[in-house]
């Protein structure tokens, strides 16, 4: 179809990015993020008319955190942006005069790590984003899979932990609650606060106290044995490696692709998700087992994604 345009939506900044049919991008544009609704989608056309100058362009794709309608043009309900049921593809359409698709951001980046990344060569891959919070996508039989509605995979919000941890999105026990960048700063505080003579270097390089510990500084402690820091890593891992045994016994993938700031750790992070997810994994020893693997496409996997399924036919059926 030639070359399309994905945008992605930071919390402090909108990229657009022309990219080719080989994932390949050829420009980007970028401009601060507003404080309004509105004002967003006024940013949207205008990195993407900052992207497409010189490029003869077919398509948009704007990945999007929130829930997505099935149809790809509304998003129902954004935690971070006063959307509510929003017609954002209408609304863009007519600002920038090319067709637009809307896709859950963490969708485009699972596609975008599946065509494109670590998942390249799989029919059957599930990915999860591990950052802020916990986010994932499906591919089965090289489709994603969005369910009736266009809200699947939202695997942040299984309940792991009846009655546990309050989430925010109202509910109790939801798995990023223990697997995420927010359960890994909580783990290294209470550890560091517990027992601070495992802690020295990382609270050194804080403030010297458990509230001064950020995600940076537990990556930092651990490439040089903290024991705390190292302990909140396999702590991590442990609810990771839970969660995606679960996730297999769902959908039986050949791959897991996990992606996010944390998965930038590398083994620090992968090794002890493997051997938690093989503890987990019923019947383990002697069933074929999902590779785990790290993403490659790192922060471009969203702008990516949402290009190339701008190129994707209509998914209604």
């Amino acid at each position: 179809m030639g070359l399309t345009i994905g945008v992605d939506i930071g919390g402090t900044k909108i990229a657009a990015g022309v990219v080719d049919e080989e994932g390949n991008i050829l420009s980007t544009h970028k401009v601060p993020t507003p404080g309004t609704a509105e004002g967003i989608v006024d940013a949207i056309a205008s990195a993407v008319e900052g992207a497409r100058v010189g490029h003869d362009i077919v398509g948009v794709g704007i990945g999007a955190a929130g829930y997505v309608n099935r149809q790809r043009s509304e998003v129902y309900f954004a935690p971070n942006i006063h959307w509510r049921n929003e017609p954002l593809k209408e609304k863009v359409e007519a600002r920038v005069g090319l067709p637009v698709i809307v896709e859950n951001d963490a969708n485009a980046a699972a596609w975008g790590e599946y065509k494109f990344g670590g998942g390249k060569g799989h029919r059957n891959v599930i990915c999860i984003t591990l950052g802020t919070g916990l986010g994932g996508g499906i591919i089965i039989g090289n489709k994603l899979r969005r369910g009736h509605f266009g809200v699947a995979a939202e695997f942040g919000h299984i309940r792991m932990v009846p009655d546990g941890l309050l989430c925010g999105c109202g509910s109790q026990g939801c798995w990023e609650q223990y697997a995420s960048g927010r359960a890994l700063v909580r783990y290294a505080k209470q550890r560091a606060n517990a027992t601070p003579e495992n802690a020295e270097i990382l609270l050194g390089l804080g403030n010297g106290t458990p509230e001064g510990i950020e995600g940076k500084h537990i990556s930092m402690a651990a490439r040089q044995g903290d024991r705390v820091a190292v302990d909140s890593y396999r702590e991590l891992a442990r609810w990771v490696g839970a969660g995606l045994a679960d996730l297999a016994s769902l959908f039986d993938p050949s791959a897991f692709i996990v992606g996010g700031g944390l998965s930038d750790e590398g083994e620090l992070v992968l090794g002890p998700i493997r051997k938690s997810y093989k503890r987990w994994l019923v019947g383990g020893n002697w069933r074929p087992v999902a590779e785990v693997r790290a993403a490659e496409l790192g922060n471009k996997a969203g702008l990516v994604g949402a290009a190339d399924l701008a190129r994707e036919p209509d998914p209604i059926m």
